[in-house]
């Protein structure tokens, strides 16, 4: 050993996250006869986009000194008392269920609840979350939440406009009270679709035939709680849709939408116990009645029944994913917030309807003493009746001296264009918030009186109080919450061990590897997380100051340069939100060159009949026709298809989205030639980054020819899946799109013509950006680059052990894969691969992804992070499994009755009295030596989806049911 080795770091962690040591590698390039890992690449990606040179990154650095080098760049965030509100408020995360579910790998490291019965856990907590929602907006259905408030605005607005019987109504109302980031999305969603906004005074704005829908804030961003049932009763008349985003926590004081008149409800869960975050990520939720339940986006989570007629839980309504309905889908949105709303159903369960009713009316006595206290200063209250929300003209001094003064004391005041500021408070609000507060309105003068002195009991009571005066109209007089799981689980004891029950339930990468293809499930290493509950990283208002947030701005401005680095593109915005906002935002900005360069009527979209379904519905979405591709036998674009099309319509083409390396699995030797076809004929070049762990390092989306790609940070960058959310997908693009890039109505970002906002912060969730950092910091260019070589390795030793069992469908030129390979199940006629899906469960694995692109088949992605035993593993499994299809399809095992078919096996059915099939209880359980150690039990049979959705129900069901 030399000097240089033993004074280098021995925490590095490139070894730590690629699965494969070197003598692993070795074994698996040997089985595959390719002599090295740079030979196996040469074979994978073409020559002819390989990167020219190495990745420019710092160096890799040690988990320990990359922990101590950003704590030092976050330490520079000032963490204030932010009563800004417009959304977003400070809270009290429980410690059980901060360290038992946001920090708890068994939570955030789960895969999306498709195969629902190694997902009941996850279930059962978004149910509640239903629940949760449709008790407080009293409304008859609810999603499993959706990416921010705003974005949820603006699905209320698509929705409206579905189920409008105003068929040719091009008009949607908003009023003026909605918070600006609303807004803002709202009027960004409606400009390639031809929709009017139209902004202004509900109170005095006129319903007609020409208006579809209406958007509504309550209580209003400037704290005043209106009574909208004159408007929403005026608008029913006009055939009008209105959607009203309200405040949870106020709902457990105030009238419900449902109870008011109100067709869809959405907003934030963001105080029920998460994080600000700087913006996220939060769960944003949406409810409607009955009859628009079709209609709905993203997740519906349902109660249905296993094979044995036992309660279990699924995805509901999935007719309405994009990968079935492409561009005719409601919307692009193919995910949730999964993990922040089993943070939020968590916090209703854990306080219970009376512990948040008891929340609310604190924060309702301490913002009703502040109003006196202000009153007594002589300053103006506006606005009542109010909730958490005050909006206060000063009186004989300037706001400008008022916020000076509550920046001295580390707090920060919303400042409006009228100089009236607005203070919102909240869950950790205190009465010494209260003095200080006071203190900043009297401009630092001495106080001639105390809180003490205020009888905040008699103001609640008195006639003059202001939700008092409201009581006929506005008051919630209607029950919530009654479900008992709300109503027991109320010490930290229960809570636990609920949590726990839950988490048992779910199968996550703490149990094996979830081999999905094109959703890159790895690891999500510990040191990574650690800094997003940091209270430097966690406890910023979105809006704060910039001069208050240079730790995230610096490390913002180096995760963009890393990752321009490693796209090949000049420029990068961090905005948005989910792989399909960045897929949204970019095709934006594609609209957004063309018409400032009076090229506005190009509205084609060229898409393979391979891509996503995300891909075709956010074509839609900004106002394009989609025109499908050919690919050929070997799965790659029909050259000749995509020249005839681009030709055709080249007067008119304004894009082409195309995944690389392909959806099939291959690096396309022609990427080059489709790129230029494009380019040849006036288009741009959307390239979704889906694939992208097979291209870090070895070649680029800039370099290839694409003009823009979006990243799924929680794919190739580490970010969590979270059970099916949160993501990030940021979006790099060429030098002549970086001035479109998006900007926000409230924080100074995006380019200097650049498109409107596409989510509610600035950032999106800012917080979890830390976790790509880490990553990218920690494995260096040499790292990222050699963990995308063992990528393309393990994916390519999984095909060659499989291949005499199930055939790959697709291979490149060379007769190899990329990062992914694609398993043929079609040739069993006795089987479909659901039942090998569900017979994996019994091995104790996820099964990959099944019939995507291609019916029939199963999409096998094994990652970097997973080492040589774990793949053996698999493709153990997999090779019984085929041992299994052949003794049925010989007969020697019952067509029906069989481990398959009746797979998977639960704990109850193997240990019941009576065992009526011709196959042992060893096999159905433990059909691999390795599951004696560790098994892994699922805890429901095989879920009737038929059933689930002829008898939708989508709310807790009443105890009786889980008793019988």
């Amino acid at each position: 050993m030399n000097k240089t080795d033993l004074l280098s770091p021995t925490d590095t962690f490139p070894r730590r996250h690629i699965g494969p040591n070197a003598d692993e590698i070795a074994a698996m390039l040997k089985a595959l006869g390719i002599p090295s890992l740079d030979a196996l690449v040469d074979s994978a990606v073409p020559k002819n986009i390989r990167a020219r040179k190495p990745l420019n990154l710092p160096p890799a650095n040690g988990e320990h000194s990359t922990l101590a080098q950003l704590r030092t760049m976050m330490s520079r965030n000032q963490v204030f008392r932010s009563f800004i509100g417009m959304g977003y408020s400070d809270c009290i995360t429980p410690p059980v269920i901060q360290r038992n579910i946001l920090e708890n790998p068994g939570w955030y490291t789960a895969y999306t609840p498709y195969q629902a019965e190694i997902a009941q856990g996850r279930l059962e907590a978004l149910l509640n979350f239903q629940t949760m929602i449709c008790d407080l907006t009293a409304l008859e259905i609810a999603n499993a939440s959706l990416l921010d408030e705003a974005t949820a605005c603006a699905e209320a607005m698509h929705m409206a406009q579905a189920v409008s019987k105003n068929e040719d109504a091009k008009i949607f109302f908003v009023s003026e009270a909605c918070h600006p980031q609303n807004i803002a999305l709202v009027q960004t969603r409606a400009k390639p679709l031809g929709i009017e906004v139209v902004v202004g005074d509900h109170r005095k704005f006129r319903c007609s035939e020409k208006v579809f829908g209406a958007l509504l804030q309550y209580p209003a961003t400037d704290g005043v709680i209106y009574d909208y049932a004159p408007f929403i009763e005026d608008a029913h008349q006009h055939g009008v849709v209105v959607a009203v985003s309200a405040d949870l926590l106020a709902l457990t004081l105030i009238k419900a939408p449902g109870e008011f008149g109100a067709d869809i409800a959405i907003g934030s869960a963001q105080r029920f116990g998460v994080p600000l975050g700087y913006g996220g990520p939060h769960a944003a939720y949406m409810a409607t009645r009955d009859e628009f339940k079709r209609h709905m986006p993203g997740r519906l989570v349902g109660v249905s029944k296993d094979a044995q007629g036992n309660h279990g839980l699924r995805l509901s309504l999935q007719t309405r994913e994009q990968h079935i309905r492409r561009e005719k889908a409601t919307s692009n949105i193919c995910t949730a917030q999964v993990l922040l709303a089993v943070m939020a159903s968590m916090y209703a369960v854990y306080h219970g309807p009376e512990g948040l009713k008891k929340i609310a009316r604190r924060v309702n006595a301490l913002t009703t003493t502040l109003a006196a206290g202000l009153r007594k200063l002589g300053h103006e209250i506006g606005g009542e009746p109010f909730f958490d929300t005050l909006h206060v003209t000063p009186q004989k001094v300037r706001s400008e001296d008022i916020c000076k003064t509550a920046e001295s004391l580390g707090i920060n005041l919303r400042v409006r264009r009228d100089h009236s500021i607005c203070v919102s408070l909240d869950e950790t609000s205190c009465a010494k918030d209260v003095m200080d507060l006071l203190r900043a309105f009297n401009v630092g003068r001495e106080l001639n009186f105390t809180i003490d002195q205020i009888d905040v009991a008699a103001l609640l009571r008195s006639a003059d109080s202001a939700l008092r005066r409201s009581a006929a109209t506005l008051n919630r007089a209607s029950a919530f919450l009654a479900h008992p799981v709300f109503n027991t689980h109320h010490t930290e004891t229960q809570m636990l061990r609920y949590i726990r029950r839950l988490e048992s339930r779910d199968l996550s990468l703490c149990h094996s590897m979830i081999p999905l293809g094109s959703c890159t499930m790895k690891l999500n290493a510990t040191s990574e997380m650690i800094p997003v509950t940091w209270p430097e990283v966690g406890r910023i208002h979105p809006f704060a100051p910039a001069h208050q947030t240079e730790g995230y701005r610096e490390m913002f401005k180096q995760l963009e340069t890393w990752l321009a680095e490693i796209t090949g593109f000049a420029a990068v915005s961090l905005q948005p939100n989910a792989g399909s906002q960045g897929e949204y935002a970019g095709l934006l900005v594609i609209r957004e060159y063309h018409e400032r360069r009076g090229q506005g009527h190009r509205n084609i979209c060229l898409i393979p009949v391979s891509a996503h379904g995300t891909n075709p519905a956010s074509a839609a979405m900004v106002g394009y026709k989609v025109v499908a591709v050919a690919c050929d036998a070997q799965g790659n674009v029909e050259l000749k298809d995509l020249r005839a099309k681009a030709e055709q319509h080249r007067d008119n083409l304004a894009a082409l989205m195309v995944t690389y390396p392909s959806t099939h699995g291959v690096f396309e030797a022609s990427i080059k030639e489709i790129c230029q076809v494009i380019h040849d004929n006036g288009g741009q070049v959307y390239m979704d980054g889906a694939n992208m762990n097979a291209q870090v390092g070895l070649c680029s989306p800039g370099d290839i020819g694409a003009d823009v790609c979006h990243l799924n940070l929680h794919k190739t960058f580490c970010i969590p899946h979270g059970g099916g959310g949160p993501g990030m997908g940021p979006i790099g693009v060429a030098k002549h799109l970086a001035p479109f890039l998006p900007k926000h109505p409230i924080v100074e970002t995006g380019g200097a013509q650049g498109i409107g906002a596409v989510s509610a912060a600035p950032w999106g969730s800012a917080s979890i950006l830390v976790i790509s950092w880490m990553y990218i910091a920690m494995m260096g260019g040499d790292g990222l680059t050699h963990a995308t070589k063992v990528a393309i390795l393990n994916a390519n030793y999984i095909a060659k052990r499989l291949e005499q069992y199930f055939p790959v469908l697709y291979k490149g030129a060379t007769g190899v894969v990329a990062h992914e390979c694609i398993l043929d199940v079609r040739q069993y006629k006795s089987v479909t691969v659901e039942d090998v899906a569900k017979r994996l469960m019994d091995f104790g694995f996820h099964a990959p992804t099944i019939s995507f692109p291609v019916p029939g088949t199963v999409m096998v992605e094994p990652t970097e992070s997973e080492s040589k035993d774990e793949l053996d593993r698999f493709c153990e499994a997999m090779i019984a499994i085929h041992g299994e299809i052949q003794a049925i399809e010989s007969g020697r095992i019952d067509a029906k009755n069989n481990p398959l078919k009746n797979a998977p096996h639960t704990a109850r059915v193997v240990t019941a009295d009576k065992w009526e099939r011709p196959y042992s209880r060893e096999q159905a359980a433990y059909p691999a030596p390795w599951l004696r150690e560790q098994k892994f039990w699922p805890a429901v049979g095989r879920i009737d989806s038929v059933w689930g959705d002829k008898n939708l129900f989508c709310v807790c069901p009443p105890i009786e049911a889980y008793e019988s």
